[in-house]
Order: C-alpha cells, then structure tokens, then sequence
C-alpha cells in the first residue's frame, strides 16, 4: 500500500475511535486536557481536508495520546464506558 494511502485510512480508524468517545473532566487540569484533545482532534480534521495526511496523522495521534495520558492520571473518565477497550 502507498505512504499516502496508508496514512489515510490509520488517520481515519484513529479519528473514528476518537469521536467514539464521550470525555468527562474530573478537574480543572482534566478540563485542559479534555480542550487539548479536541484542538488536536480538530487539527486533524482539517489537515486531512487539506490532504496533508502526515499532519493529519500527527494530529490524532497527539489527540489520542493525550486522552490516554489523562485516562492514567485520572483526570478524565469516559462516560458510560466500563472498558478503556475503544472499538
């Protein structure tokens, strides 16, 4: 598979699972990090309209990353979800 398609579509799953996800802030620090994957989750959105995938890619990955640095310092919490699994 070409570099672009692959981006794509990891852009994509990634992107999908994100906006799955109902956050709930514990805190005012849960608060910034909820805003921080949101910007990130937006960011993402709009590099891959431009067709800038790897930005794209970046993007969610940061996203993802911050939720789940936030998830394992408990301060957010994914509402009605038992599992941290996110299909």
């Amino acid at each position: 598979m070409e570099l672009t398609e692959e981006l794509k579509k990891e852009t994509e799953k990634w992107f999908k699972k994100i906006k799955k996800v109902k956050l709930i802030a514990k805190n005012e620090k849960g608060e910034e990090y909820k805003k921080n994957i949101v910007a990130y989750t937006e960011d993402s959105k709009h590099f891959f309209e431009k067709g800038d995938f790897i930005r794209a890619f970046e993007a969610v990955i940061w996203a993802w990353a911050f939720l789940e640095i936030s998830l394992d310092l408990n301060l957010l919490e994914i509402e009605n979800y038992e599992s941290r699994k996110i299909t």
